[in-house]
């Protein structure tokens, strides 16, 4: 079924046609096409363009189409060239011909904008759920590694000591932010185009606003060509995917060094490892490898999405029949990453190695600062130091108080204490800098915030 054959049109849609044109990924709106439908008919009926019992009738209809669409016994057929045709032909098998005034004052351009808003609507709520519960497994895990210190890295290179919980609340972090943005960007989804039309609005007595309120929406569009014609709410939805992606991307990337032999900072549950056909020894983070693939994916549905808007012309254009299968598949991906990779951290075990006693040459150089002297002659003077304990095979580990002193008379015999990274997180003092006070406000504020 289509909403134009007839009319204008002799013969039937070509094959060719048909094949290249038709997009059945629309099928998964079908809930939010009822609503929207159920909304405008009650907008009709209470504008006096429905009777009350055409009203009544076709509500009737589309609750029962409802409760079809939520059990999955809606039955889709190959003939329906969109989800709005299947539903209007399914209305039609129940109350008849009234069906065929269920369009009134509207086109598929108003109501494929208002599918796509509450679609994205919803699945924002349920995106913001998952970061949130992903932000409560990171939480915990830094619990439970308690007040063990490991390395940060710069360039991929041992830096300061810092507690493995701070480690894991940064990426915490990063995914607040993440809900943040989707929490935003509901803000500007959630607004009815209903009553806009195909571009122009409608000479009939319709009240955008009802339709709104029917649907529990928060705004009304101000422009009807721009209700029809914009795509940057749907582009922006696919922004949150992208950027959520990234930053599970680049947690995946560090899963994936820390189960390696050389970094043994964590095991993996079998149940979230896959296992290699040739080599029986081993045990691969697939799932980390795969989101940290499948961003990629999702980067290049945002590009093709901001692309796709770049050059048309107001206001409703077939091109945008692309943007549904690019957002689809951006939330697909970012809704099964984060399922796959909490599962994989909430079962892993971490244990990670003390850090090099090379990570404390900061602190030996704050030591001096702290004493008048200005840092960059307080890192010339300990990176001279430990330029001559590398010259002869020695670390911090072995220094004694007489060589620190030697290097300058400022410093003190219990100085050597700062070498020892325990020492050394214990005396940051800074704002959510590395110290287990900092982890213990952190763990605190994000409870609090999800």
């Amino acid at each position: 079924m289509t909403l134009w054959s007839g009319g204008r049109f002799a013969d039937d849609p070509a094959e060719e046609l048909w094949s290249f044109t038709v997009d059945h990924s629309d099928r998964r709106m079908l809930g939010d096409d009822v609503a929207g439908s159920i909304a405008h008919a009650s907008m009709l009926g209470r504008a006096g363009l429905l009777t009350a019992d055409e009203t009544s009738a076709m509500v009737a209809g589309l609750d029962q189409i409802a409760i079809e669409a939520s059990d999955g016994s809606f039955n889709f057929l190959d003939s329906d060239e969109d989800v709005h045709s299947s539903v209007e032909r399914r209305l039609g098998e129940i109350i008849g011909d009234l069906a065929g005034k269920l369009h009134t004052g509207r086109s598929r351009n108003d109501q494929v904008a208002l599918d796509l808003r509450l679609y994205l609507k919803r699945a924002a709520a349920t995106r913001i759920i998952q970061l949130e519960s992903f932000v409560q497994v990171l939480v915990d895990q830094a619990e439970a590694v308690g007040d063990a210190v490991v390395p940060s890295y710069t360039h991929l290179q041992q830096a300061q000591a810092v507690p493995f919980a701070h480690h894991l609340l940064a990426h915490a972090w990063m995914l607040v932010r993440d809900a943040a943005r989707f929490t935003d960007a509901v803000g500007r989804i959630d607004v009815s185009p209903l009553g806009a039309g195909a571009s122009g609005g409608s000479s009939l007595s319709l009240d955008p606003a009802a339709s709104a309120e029917n649907l529990g929406m928060a705004k009304v569009f101000d422009n009807s060509m721009d209700a029809v014609a914009s795509r940057d709410f749907v582009a922006e939805f696919v922004w949150c995917s992208a950027q959520s992606m990234v930053h599970l991307s680049r947690l995946s990337e560090e899963l994936i060094l820390w189960c390696s032999s050389e970094f043994g900072w964590v095991t993996f549950s079998d149940a979230f490892t896959t296992g290699s056909s040739a080599m029986p020894q081993k045990k691969n983070p697939d799932i980390a490898e795969l989101v940290r693939g499948k961003s990629a994916a999702v980067i290049g549905d945002l590009t093709a999405i901001v692309t796709l808007q770049k050059g048309l012309p107001l206001t409703y254009n077939r091109d945008l029949q692309e943007d549904k299968r690019l957002v689809f598949h951006a939330d697909d991906t970012l809704a099964g990453s984060l399922a796959a990779l909490s599962g994989m951290i909430a079962t892993a075990s971490f244990h990670a190695p003390s850090p090099d006693v090379w990570v404390t040459a900061l602190d030996l150089a704050e030591v001096l600062v702290g004493r008048g002297i200005p840092f960059r002659t307080a890192h010339h003077i300990v990176g001279g130091l430990v330029a001559d304990l590398v010259a002869h095979g020695r670390t911090f580990d072995n220094v004694t108080s007489e060589e620190l002193i030697a290097c300058h008379e400022v410093f003190k015999p219990e100085d050597i204490n700062c070498l020892d990274p325990a020492v050394s997180v214990a005396a940051r003092v800074t704002r959510g800098g590395g110290s287990m006070e900092s982890v213990a406000t952190q763990i605190v504020a994000l409870r609090s915030r999800v």
